[in-house]
């Protein structure tokens, strides 16, 4: 099953906070392995919100504790509800008014998506420019996220193919997010095994270039069904498909680094109740879409004949 919940959100560096009365509105793969049958997608629902900051204060101790009660409380209740807090249902009566589980799950994956901006280096005489600024096993830690529950497994890096001088050297490839799996004490707390594959948004100039090239081209990503009538735009397209192959020091595309880190994880898990969660802001809000499209047309989030793992995206901003 797949679901989509969209966040409008200019500024991914403030907390989110959302009003009590909210309405829903209606190639090449490398190594990745790919299934011979494909699947229909049933298009999903869309839930528009409004953003703002939340300043949070206590004056007593007594209303610091019952905070603490409640969130224990909510958190503890998500391991029962996560499917309908992920879609399963199409959100309903979790809506008007907003759950707290559902609010609380909005802004948690929203802090993945803001941790891309902090670890993204944007200094010109260091050795890591426009790459992240923190190895995997640190960078939770260093963006304020240590307690989250998560480990960071891959980055994802991308180019688009775009004709225009590098900024950074040999490859081109620029840091665009990154993908983390829940801890097995984590998983107690969400009820599942969850994957979550987030990515920053628009801040190179060849991102800036890949933005404008806004023409609807097919986008052709399963060779077995290649459906033309399915359209992205080009500059996107670009971005999540180019790769550098074939530079000394070249990536794949994006593309085929995250479906085969996606295939890695499935396998890895395979056997245990599991989540796909993607989670983006602006341009990378265009690219979780487009990936959350590939992998379910690709059947990679299917188990078996009977069932799916849940596939959830969040994502602000974003066109595509």
């Amino acid at each position: 099953m797949a679901s989509m919940f969209q966040m409008q959100n200019t500024n991914m560096n403030q907390h989110v906070a959302f009003p009590k009365n909210i309405r829903p509105q209606s190639g090449s793969f490398g190594q990745v392995c790919l299934p011979k049958r494909t699947e229909t997608v049933a298009g999903g629902q869309t839930i528009v919100a409004a953003v703002g900051t939340v300043e949070v204060t206590t004056t007593t101790s007594t209303r610091a504790n019952t905070k603490t009660t409640a969130s224990t409380r909510t958190t503890s209740n998500l391991a029962h509800q996560w499917r309908e807090i992920q879609g399963s249902n199409n959100w309903e009566n979790l809506v008007e008014p907003l759950h707290p589980l559902l609010r609380q799950e909005i802004i948690r994956y929203g802090d993945f998506v803001t941790a891309c901006y902090k670890a993204f280096n944007l200094d010109p005489n260091s050795k890591r420019y426009l790459n992240c600024k923190y190895g995997k096993k640190n960078m939770f830690r260093e963006v304020g996220l240590e307690s989250c529950g998560y480990e960071v497994t891959k980055y994802i890096y991308a180019t688009p193919d775009i004709n225009i001088p590098i900024q950074n050297g040999e490859s081109c490839g620029r840091w665009m997010g990154y993908v983390a799996v829940s801890s097995d004490d984590a998983v107690k707390r969400l009820g599942r095994r969850d994957i979550v594959i987030t990515f920053r948004g628009t801040v190179t100039n060849p991102e800036w270039v890949a933005n404008l090239m806004s023409s609807l081209t097919p986008a052709r990503l399963d060779p077995h069904n290649p459906r033309d009538d399915v359209k992205v735009e080009s500059g996107f397209l670009s971005l999540y498909t180019s790769d550098e192959s074939e530079s000394k020091f070249g990536l794949g595309s994006c593309r085929e680094q995250l479906l085969s880190e996606v295939s890695r994880l499935l396998k890895k898990y395979k056997g245990e109740e599991l989540s796909i969660t993607l989670a983006g802001h602006s341009m990378g809000s265009s690219l979780a879409l487009l990936l959350g499209y590939d992998i379910a047309e690709l059947g990679l989030n299917r188990e078996n004949s009977e069932g799916k793992y849940r596939l959830q995206c969040f994502h602000s901003g974003g066109r595509g």
